[in-house]
């Protein structure tokens, strides 16, 4: 395993910049998922990582070495794609071994490898199969066992679990967790997944348009998001935000229709008075008999044991979750209060989190 460290990174595409300057650095034997939308960079850093693109400028380092004029199979990283690339004429075994059996190694060791890989991902069974003769995720864990025999320095993942229904999703994000629990080595994975990137992740990297947005374990991206991009983006659904001003000699905040709300100082020491971008939980509100803020309802979503009722606050949209048993009445307006301890303030000019 090693680390892996970029300094200002940046890409250009003529005159066009994708990728910003950017700073990161990945511990060795941390798996840290890059989380963004299409389009935002997050999969040409990871390609210019393993030196399938190069960089414009800066500078990135794996281990104690500098690798940006290294070609990629001196960078001791092995990637995964999106699409398996398996070659269809091969066998499964032909497939796993074919880097070892271009570098010139033995047959009988190379089949040890194959072997002592295909244990790991129980593909035992399938060693004599085509690729066409498997299924979505048995071919993903082919693409992992060709990377894993090469015994990388660093996994590079590219949206792999893409192409597989949701449920083969669940199944494959517990196995990529589980084998990186095994093996320890230093792992990247790029996703537009939120959900992949909070079940999977030791950090995440939030990238937007060719930034980096936040970066920070998955308790830390989603309870204190750093910006109004992240908050919206992180969840499901993502944090409520509402314009407001705030009223700090009053200790309350307004809303655009005259409805106010009570805060804490203790809660936003940083907050100034004026106009600020406010956000709540779906989960974290509660509908209420006291005195709060008047959603007006809209429709139901029924996730089973939850519902998500959508509405809105101040005339801007709003989501709450609710018990999904019981009555209710959702034609009418209701009140809905909010903890202190679930308000975040966000800067109403450029999205940073305030407090």
């Amino acid at each position: 395993m090693a680390a892996v460290t970029l300094k200002r990174v940046k890409k250009n595409y003529g005159t066009t910049t994708v990728v910003h300057g950017v700073d990161l650095e990945i511990k060795a034997g941390e798996f840290v998922v890059i989380l963004g939308p299409s389009g935002c960079g997050k999969s040409t850093l990871l390609r210019m990582i393993a030196g399938l693109e190069a960089i414009t400028e800066g500078e990135i380092s794996i281990g104690s070495k500098i690798v940006n004029t290294l070609e990629p199979r001196e960078r001791g990283c092995a990637m995964v794609f999106q699409n398996y690339a398996l070659y269809p004429h091969m066998t499964v075994a032909e497939n796993i071994g074919y880097a070892l059996k271009v570098a010139g190694l033995g047959k009988a060791e190379r089949m040890a490898r194959i072997n002592a890989v295909a244990e790991i991902l129980g593909l035992e069974e399938f060693l004599d199969r085509k690729p066409i003769q498997l299924s979505g995720g048995q071919r993903q864990r082919v693409a992992m066992g060709r990377a894993m025999i090469r015994e990388p320095d660093v996994f590079l993942y590219d949206e792999p679990l893409s192409n597989l229904d949701a449920r083969l999703r669940v199944a494959m994000r517990a196995e990529i967790r589980k084998l990186h629990q095994r093996l320890g080595t230093t792992s990247l994975f790029v996703t537009h997944d939120q959900i992949e990137a909070m079940t999977l992740a030791d950090r995440i990297v939030v990238m937007n348009k060719g930034v980096i947005e936040q970066v920070g374990t998955p308790d830390e991206v989603y309870h204190r998001p750093a910006s109004t991009y992240v908050a919206s983006f992180v969840g499901s659904p993502g944090l409520n935000l509402l314009h407001v001003m705030v009223d700090r000699s009053a200790s309350c905040i307004r809303f655009k229709d005259g409805q106010t709300l009570p805060f804490e100082h203790g809660q936003a020491v940083l907050v100034p008075d004026g106009p600020a971008i406010f956000g709540f939980r779906a989960e974290q509100a509660q509908l209420s008999e006291q005195i709060g803020l008047t959603l007006t309802p809209g429709f139901q979503e029924a996730l089973g044991s939850t519902r998500l009722l959508h509405g809105t606050v101040a005339n801007e949209e709003a989501v709450i979750a609710i018990p999904g048993n019981g009555p209710l009445d959702a034609t009418t307006s209701m009140s809905v209060t909010i903890p202190a301890s679930a308000m975040h303030f966000f800067d109403s000019t450029t999205g940073r989190r305030l407090g």
